[in-house]
């Protein structure tokens, strides 16, 4: 169980948006999680479908869910996710931002992105706890990327679940038909990525595009990588971390997750 004390955080692979539909490996496991949790006061998501010049809070009341994607079976845009905001959690972790020397703003009409539902879907598909976002700048690299989650991490005190909404894997010129066999590159860069997380080695983390194997065919843009190391920033040195192995869909979209602070 959790410690009411200190939420985690989690890093999900938020694949493409039929994950909601299709749950796969990691879904069972997120659900198995989300049933655990206590002591949860709110759920603040980063994704790297809200992208801004600076760092905005949403502080929307009842945040509608937004349906950014084209393209895919009708009954995906039947989904929603009706939660409620926590705009006066919101406005904390904008504070927590601004005393990091952040220029923030607020946005009051802001809805969920595919990347904080989709997931949230298994995580608590019971909808029973309130959800805001934060966005993340677009001149966001690794090192501001790791102090983003460093300034937000007061919020676990709080009860305030962090989760980083990403992919460990997305190149998206390179998927391949439902079913399709693993390509060699993305199953070594996630291997190279899950040694790294579970050693704590944080300025490897930091040097990925460098250091890690295929990183630039895996990653062809930072900004799916980013909200990792938002999470990693946002843990300490104490924090257990877990491997949630989600396998790889669709041939080259690693699912492969991570939760710190949850034992």
């Amino acid at each position: 169980m959790t410690t009411p004390s200190k939420a985690p955080v989690l890093f999900i692979s938020h694949g493409a948006p039929t994950f909601a539909l299709e749950p796969g490996a990691l879904g069972a496991q997120l659900q198995a999680l989300g049933a655990q949790l206590e002591g949860i006061k709110a759920v603040l998501v980063v994704s790297p479908h809200w992208q801004t010049r600076d760092v905005q809070v949403m502080t929307t009341v009842k945040p509608e869910t937004i349906h950014d994607f084209g393209g895919f079976p009708a009954e995906l845009y039947q989904l929603s996710y009706p939660a409620t905001g926590a705009p006066e959690v919101a406005r904390e972790a904008a504070r927590l931002l601004a005393q990091a020397g952040l220029a923030v703003g607020f946005d009051e009409r802001r809805g969920l992105d595919h990347g904080a539902w989709v997931p949230l879907f298994h995580l608590l598909p019971q909808v029973n706890l309130p959800v805001f976002q934060v966005s993340m700048p677009v001149t966001l690299d690794t090192a501001s990327a790791f102090k983003l989650g460093q300034a937000l991490s007061a919020l676990r005190e709080q009860g305030v679940l962090i989760v980083a909404s990403g992919s460990m894997t997305h190149n998206l010129y390179e998927i391949r038909q439902p079913g399709s066999q693993a390509q060699a590159y993305a199953q070594e860069f996630t291997s190279w990525v899950r040694k790294a997380v579970l050693a704590k080695a944080n300025q490897a983390m930091l040097a990925y595009r460098s250091e890690a194997p295929h990183a630039e065919r895996a990653h062809p843009t930072d900004e799916h990588f980013l909200p990792l190391l938002i999470a990693m920033g946002a843990t300490s040195d104490a924090d257990s971390v877990r491997v949630l192995d989600g396998g790889i869909t669709y041939g080259v979209i690693s699912m492969e997750s991570y939760v710190w602070g949850f034992a």
